[in-house]
């Protein structure tokens, strides 16, 4: 405890810092304000039917994203969602496109090209995902909650859930730029941790209620169990150390090592949580499809994939962060880059001859410990349904591994490393006694 109060006294002493830290709460703290601003025309007091529907599945998902503003029919309703799934767009592109490979090895320019054209995306998504909002405002909410009704109110809500968004985006970018952070990432974290002492107080007063099967001591094993699976999401987006030369050399066959200890520069879960923010974004797509058509078909379809606890949208889900995995780590990672530096440094693999060989190794190893990085990273976020299942209430269940609970903890690793980055410049001790905080192996959109 004493430690931690000099730490913080030696973070206030830091001009630099302690600005960057109150700005930032600043700026998240005119979003959080945001939130509550409703739609113009909309009757804030008849929102109860929107806010039943968002208490679990996919929009309930969508809504802990948007930190409420969802359910409370907010100017910030869409959140930085539309954001994330243009960022995801332009990544893929970067990929299959020449012009945009072009752009990313430009530098620095290509970078503020890269920007532009996503924030050009992003208001193209929102061009769709805002009448989809609004079309389900009409079906959810009873017409004496609309005071203002035709073609003007369409096209005004339209744009005023596009500027939000566009205004959400950069408050985050300034956040990155003067506060401390990735200004991105802590908004979707600020908005996720909103709903946690509301989650948690429901779970424990639904337990207290319960006359059979455990009561409290249930909500204690809920407990320990969500610290369990804390501390696991911790090690996985962490990432492992690097991997030993002998232990590369038994994952591909050889047993030929000798010399001193050496490491390689890769990890298990390269990826970080990018694979599940790039597969959640397309789940949130059948749902925003069914808000343009009266379908029954379609409107089946995005019922059976707006399920939680439902088999094809945990089992679609899994697969998708598998592939993800897979693809992120490859486009992150390029053996043969990897191999000219160790040669340019001077450094080599034992028993490995440089250049060609050299590739391969590194290539058959990458491929190989990847499966269960990404099989790792399926089952925590399918572990709400899991809890769902077992009678943990929807909202709260949400923390037990899934989407939330990893962005919360990387993007919490993530600031805290700077934070103590800033400490250790100043020859102050950093935030842990043993050893320094490390943050997301895997970079990306947030």
């Amino acid at each position: 405890m004493r430690k931690f109060i000099e730490t913080i006294k030696n973070i206030f002493k830091i001009e630099d810092l302690r600005s960057r830290i109150l700005y930032t709460l600043g700026i998240l703290l005119i979003y959080r304000v945001g939130t509550f601003v409703v739609l113009p025309g909309i009757d804030p007091a008849q929102l109860s039917e929107l806010k039943q529907q968002t208490a679990d599945g996919i929009l309930g998902l969508l809504d802990m994203f948007s930190g409420g503003a969802f359910a409370n029919a907010s100017i910030f309703a869409l959140g930085i969602m539309p954001y994330i799934s243009a960022s995801i767009v332009v990544q893929l592109l970067g990929i299959m496109v020449p012009y945009f490979q072009r752009l990313q090895r430009e530098g620095e320019s290509g970078r503020r090209k890269i920007n532009q054209i996503t924030r050009y995306l992003t208001v193209v998504i929102l061009v769709f995902q805002a009448p989809a909002y609004l079309r389900n405002l009409q079906v959810q909410l009873s017409e004496t909650a609309f005071a203002l009704q035709g073609a003007f109110w369409w096209v005004s809500s339209i744009i005023i859930l596009t500027s939000g968004t566009m205004f959400v985006m950069w408050l985050g970018e300034r956040i990155t730029e003067k506060g401390i952070g990735n200004g991105i990432s802590l908004i979707i974290m600020v908005g996720i941790i909103a709903r946690l002492p509301f989650a948690l107080f429901a779970e424990f007063f639904a337990r207290l209620e319960q006359q059979q099967g455990g009561g409290l001591v249930m909500f204690i094993v809920e407990m320990v169990v969500l610290f369990l699976v804390f501390m696991g999401v911790i090690l996985l987006v962490q990432g492992t150390r690097r991997i030993p030369v002998q232990y590369a050399k038994r994952i591909v066959g050889n047993k030929q090592y000798g010399g001193v200890r050496q490491y390689i520069p890769l990890k298990v879960n390269s990826a970080g949580v990018m694979p599940i923010i790039f597969a959640q974004a397309l789940m949130f797509v059948p749902l925003t499809l069914s808000g343009f058509t009266d379908s029954e078909a379609m409107s089946g379809f995005a019922a059976a994939f707006s399920d939680f606890t439902g088999f094809w949208y945990n089992f679609t889900f899994a697969v998708l962060i598998i592939l993800f995995t897979y693809f992120y780590t490859a486009v992150t990672i390029n053996p043969t880059q990897m191999a000219e530096d160790m040669k340019r440094n001077g450094g080599f693999i034992p028993g490995v001859k440089p250049g060609k060989k050299t590739v391969e190794f590194l290539d058959t190893i990458m491929s190989r410990i990847t499966l269960p990085g990404s099989l790792c990273l399926a089952v925590v976020a399918i572990l709400p349904a899991f809890a769902m299942i077992a009678g943990v209430n929807a909202q709260f269940a949400q923390f037990y591994g899934g989407t939330s609970l990893l962005i919360m903890v990387g993007v919490t690793l993530d600031t805290l490393q700077q934070i103590e980055s800033h400490l250790l410049m100043r020859h102050y001790d950093g935030l842990m006694k043993s050893g320094r905080i490390k943050g997301r192996s895997g970079g990306g959109v947030i």
